[in-house]
């Protein structure tokens, strides 16, 4: 009987030491394609520029900029391409963020960014639930706007267009089961190689983060959760508001704002087309703690677009770029965050209006690769829309 015991664990243990040297090379491969930037790349001491040279093909559009008589709270912009016209959504109230009356509005541009539209209306608040921006998808020659709306449970709701004029009344956006996607959407889907769709939505109760993932074309139903597990903060989930892009490898990398203090990107990483992803790591990549914005270029370049100050301020807002997803070893200064003048035209104007949350600086950036160039849209102060468009560089 004992010697029967001994054999029994030894047997054991020699199952976990197999397991144990399976393990360990994924787990030392996660770590190792985990996201980082180069030593030097930001001098943190240059607190407008962080020491990034500015890019030289950079403009700056105006896309929105309010009169006294209009709504003085905007944020939340994104951006997308249909029928070869830009089309550029974003949250709206009149003083605050998330006050009872804010709407989504959306505007267009037919030369590329340089003109756009007066802004219309594409879902308006009702009594009970205000509407916020929630991205866009294109399929089949149809353009789909999703919209997130804020009631006692939230939901995420979709409308679509063919001609870009005339919109469908809001229909619920569906899970596998064909219930609702109660939460709220993150505001760029990635669409794979394969037609996959994936994403990432802030479930109820609370916001607690979620990668989802679909295989329909239009993004309006069979979404499933992908198997992830985020820190648990009470109300939210620690990590917040992500984004995605693939690595040259074709590893996915999904980055968050940590929520938890750090101001430091998190990351986790999907082998399987965001079936199954890693526990997050925080980066040393720094974050203002504002929305996340990733995406590649056309030769698979990977981009971080947002601000990387490492503190509250909202500037300067910048682009990192990668070869091959890992390593961000370039960088380039797309507004600065000493103030405006004619010698500094890429600097920060002043902000003309107060509200509740209005940050000074350059909010939620979300970006758009179209026709070999890169739009970064954003809100400057809460109240200017405002998108910066540059040549995607070529990477050595």
């Amino acid at each position: 009987m004992k010697l029967h015991r001994q054999r029994h664990q030894a047997t054991i243990r020699m199952l976990l030491a197999l397991l144990t040297t399976l393990i360990a090379p994924c787990q030392l491969l996660a770590q190792d394609r985990m996201p980082y930037i180069a030593d030097g790349l930001l001098d943190t001491t240059q607190v407008a520029t962080l020491g990034l040279p500015r890019c030289g093909t950079s403009v700056t559009m105006t896309i929105f900029s309010p009169t006294d008589e209009d709504p003085h709270y905007a944020n939340g912009a994104v951006m997308t391409v249909f029928r070869d016209t830009l089309y550029c959504m974003w949250q709206s109230s009149l003083t605050d963020e998330d006050a009872p009356e804010t709407c989504v509005l959306y505007s267009t541009s037919g030369d590329e960014g340089a003109t756009w539209s007066t802004p219309r209306l594409l879902a308006a608040a009702t009594d009970s639930a205000f509407c916020t921006s929630g991205g866009w998808l294109t399929a089949r020659d149809t353009l789909t706007a999703f919209i997130n709306t804020w009631g006692a449970v939230p939901v995420v709701r979709y409308v679509t267009t063919t001609d870009g004029r005339t919109w469908s009344a809001p229909q619920p956006v569906t899970m596998a089961d064909g219930s609702p996607m109660n939460g709220i959407m993150e505001q760029d889907p990635c669409t794979l190689a394969d037609g996959r769709i994936v994403g990432a939505v802030h479930f109820s109760p609370g916001l607690h983060v979620m990668p989802v993932v679909t295989d329909s074309p239009t993004g309006h139903s069979g979404w499933r959760r992908a198997q992830f597990r985020a820190h648990d903060r009470g109300k939210q989930s620690q990590e917040l508001e992500p984004s995605q892009y693939v690595q040259r490898d074709s590893t996915l990398v999904m980055v968050f704002r940590d929520q938890g203090g750090s101001f430091r990107k998190m990351a986790a990483l999907s082998h399987d087309h965001g079936e199954t992803w890693t526990d997050t790591a925080i980066t040393n990549i720094p974050d203002a703690r504002v929305k996340q914005s990733a995406g590649n270029l056309p030769d698979g370049t990977a981009f971080l677009a947002g601000c990387p100050s490492a503190g509250k301020q909202r500037y300067p807002l910048a682009v990192l770029f990668s070869a091959d997803g890992v390593c961000f070893d370039r960088g380039v200064l797309l507004r600065s965050g000493a103030a405006a003048s004619p010698t500094r035209p890429e600097g920060l104007q002043p902000q003309r209006w107060t509200g509740r949350y209005k940050t000074l600086g350059y909010s939620y950036p979300k970006s758009l690769v179209w026709r070999g160039r890169l739009y970064v849209v954003y809100a400057t102060n809460k109240e200017d829309v405002e998108c910066t468009i540059i040549s995607c560089p070529k990477m050595p």
